[in-house]
């Protein structure tokens, strides 16, 4: 199906963007790498009448050192950020899931805000940003602001942004030496995941000394599992010693039923598949 006709604009700076947010309110909306929302306005299940393309705005692009943190800009795209070195050495997790996030085509057009901003629960990226504690900076008609992870996914494709605002970067606290490792459970390759298990550890002497899981597809925005986190906190590094406190990884989950799998099934999944993440992750 052919999109409904709507204008184009392509600014070149974040206050640009802005502006035109500002004009056109709610008939714009705002274009990142274009994976979810040209699959929208092709089954016209959303007709702007402006659509704002933020591809030429090269201060939101890229990834840096912060000290404390990587920053990574929103319109980097998920292939840069899985073959960059600094992600790799400094927030693992993201790497591990940027691996498994669609197919080749996908991860050279799609971005990193993008889809964070997009906030599909079963999206590869919320959990791990979740699980290490990221900060979202949101730019808007008063200036910037910074929203935890923990307050940034607010239900089913919501977020903090606000409607005249847009998310530029997103400041990931270094893990670095942390274990981590990205499970992931579909019936086809590059599908959304039914379930998935985003793990980062810290092992000292074999021992798990902290942890942090978050988890994608449990409930209508990425979840942490701070229970199974809790539960692995000084236990041995070993696939027997972790299937305790995996078992405790569908506490408080709301899991969907559809036709991939009933929540139960989910649920199950969920202590499966954290066990199998953890274990990866402390390289036991």
């Amino acid at each position: 199906m052919i999109p409904a006709p709507f204008e184009y604009l392509a600014p070149t700076t974040v206050e640009d963007a802005l502006a035109a947010l500002a004009e056109h309110g709610e008939d714009a909306k705002i274009l990142g790498g274009g994976q979810s929302l040209l699959p929208v306005l092709r089954m016209r299940l959303n007709a702007p009448e402006m659509v704002i393309d933020l591809g030429k705005i090269e201060s939101i692009r890229g990834i840096r050192d912060d000290g404390d943190a990587i920053v990574i800009g929103a319109m980097t795209t998920h292939a840069a950020v899985g073959s960059d070195p600094l992600v790799a050495e400094h927030a693992a997790l993201v790497s591990r899931a940027v691996d498994h996030l669609a197919d080749a085509q996908i991860r050279h057009r799609g971005t990193f805000g993008g889809a964070l901003a997009h906030a599909d629960p079963a999206g590869d990226l919320g959990a791990p940003a979740l699980a290490l504690g990221a900060q979202f900076v949101i730019a808007g008609p008063g200036g910037t602001r910074t929203v935890a992870a923990d307050d940034f996914f607010i239900d089913l494709f919501e977020t903090a942004i606000g409607e005249d605002e847009i998310l530029t970067e997103v400041r990931i606290p270094k893990h670095t030496g942390w274990g981590a490792h990205y499970e992931k459970f579909v019936r086809v390759a590059h599908q959304w995941p039914i379930v998935a298990v985003a793990a980062a550890v810290r092992v000292e002497g074999g021992v798990i000394a902290e942890a942090r899981v978050g988890l994608t597809n449990m409930g209508n925005t990425p979840l942490r599992a701070r229970s199974v986190e809790e539960a692995l906190v000084g236990v041995q590094a070993t696939e027997d010693a972790v299937r305790e406190a995996a078992g405790k990884a569908a506490d408080g989950t709301n899991p969907p039923s559809d036709l991939n799998g009933q929540a139960s099934y989910r649920k199950h999944l969920a202590t499966v598949l954290t066990r199998r993440a953890v274990v990866t992750a402390a390289g036991g």
